[in-house]
């Protein structure tokens, strides 16, 4: 940052009402810092100024100029050093805590579970209980049966925190835990915050509190020789990122001192940009290359291997830009057009899930649309089943999700 153009970093803003005050809400979706900070609504055209454009001179002509008033240079001043000390101003000392948080992680040998304690139970036995709770009816469907085998080959499962979508994680996951023979676990989890790169690897292995989930790292460097790009560019995405992380609980929930297994973890980001630039998907070589490549190592590995999609569906309201709550009537349309695109999910087909996107420009923001997508053409037009549908209504934003299996 410079002293006279402060410049305020791509974090996430959204509207948040308390005590019948409206305020604004930053928080960082690359997670460098844990703090949300809210703040009045009247400093919103203070916060657009601070692009590292404007010296503090010019963002007090520009708010006199608009609101014929002229804010005091201190105020502004204690805005932007206030908004700098929990990281959120592009700044030396934010270059600092970035270097320091990125090299901690690089270097970390497993990738600590960074949502325990705060998205689901941090000791395992709350948290066992709590997953044990999914499963139960009427919302549940029930515990697992005796193993009975047949094969499960893919899953898509939620990634909204468990006491949001609990059940529907255990829909999909009651499956695998009667019928599914895999070892080895191929999970595709949204980048949320974005990504350089179409794929993102890491041989990390990933801590839960019910045990490290051991990533395969020889399947890992293998995949990433066959597809000749910088499979690990992006890796520091992995992170804070939860659409693994919860996918990797479950197995841990399912398995741990029961079967051996490990897991593949792949973060993906790469149809919403297919999208922005009017293209589709596999117009972009490094992901053609990425897909043949996950084929011909699944193959040389031999035996069994399950895709897991973490993936969520719609995401509507004023907390993801809309201008109004969604209304109930809102829902149903969410619904209809949510089940339309899952009816091109079950029938294993890439193009036209893509298709159900691109036709309305994902109106929905389906932020599931890389994971999903990546799945369906690594299970390469297998069907599968819809499990269960649901909806997390908010006032501030509407999140939808599903089980699928195939």
């Amino acid at each position: 940052m410079s002293d006279h153009a402060p410049r305020l970093r791509a974090v996430e803003a959204f509207p948040v009402e308390q005590d019948g005050e409206r305020y604004v809400a930053l928080r960082d979706p690359a997670g460098y810092t844990s703090a949300v900070v809210m703040l009045p609504v009247a400093l919103i055209d203070i916060l657009a100024l601070l692009d590292g454009a404007h010296d503090i001179g010019a963002i007090q002509a520009e708010i006199a100029r608009r609101d014929g008033e002229l804010v005091a240079r201190e105020h502004i001043e204690q805005l932007v050093a206030a908004l700098d000390e929990q990281g959120f101003i592009d700044s030396p000392a934010f270059a600092a805590r970035r270097t320091s948080i990125d090299r901690t992680f690089l270097v970390a040998p497993r990738r600590r579970a960074q949502h325990a304690g705060g998205a689901y139970a941090g000791e395992p036995t709350p948290l066992r209980a709590a997953m044990d709770r999914f499963f139960a009816p009427p919302d549940g469907p029930g515990p697992p049966a005796a193993f009975r085998g047949g094969g499960v080959h893919g899953l898509v499962a939620p990634h909204i925190d468990f006491h949001r979508g609990g059940p529907a994680y255990a829909w999909a996951y009651r499956q695998l835990a009667e019928r599914g023979e895999s070892d080895l676990f191929v999970i595709f989890g949204t980048c949320h915050a974005g990504m350089e790169h179409p794929f993102a690897l890491t041989r990390k292995d990933f801590d839960t509190p019910l045990g490290a989930a051991r990533t395969d790292r020889d399947f890992v460097d293998a995949l990433a020789r066959r597809a000749r790009q910088d499979c690990f560019g992006s890796e520091l995405a992995h992170r804070i990122e939860h659409s693994i992380e919860f996918q990797a609980v479950f197995l841990q929930y399912l398995y741990a001192g029961r079967r051996d297994f490990s897991i593949v973890p792949v973060l993906t980001s790469y149809v919403h940009e297919a999208l922005a630039r009017g293209r589709r998907p596999g117009d972009d070589q490094r992901v053609a290359a990425f897909l043949d490549a996950l084929g011909e190592t699944v193959a040389a590995r031999g035996g069994r291997v399950t895709f897991i999609a973490g993936a969520d569906l719609a995401h509507m309201g004023p907390r993801f830009g809309d201008p109004a709550p969604v209304t109930p009537a809102e829902l149903s349309v969410i619904d209809r057009e949510d089940r339309r695109m899952l009816a091109a999910v079950e029938a294993g087909d890439a193009e036209a899930f893509f298709e159900c996107a691109r036709r309305d420009n994902d109106r929905r923001r389906v932020c599931g649309l890389s994971p999903i997508y990546t799945l369906l053409r690594a299970m390469d037009g297998v069907a599968g089943t819809l499990q269960r549908y649901g909806q997390w209504p908010d006032p501030q934003g509407v999140v939808s999700f599903a089980s699928v299996v195939f």
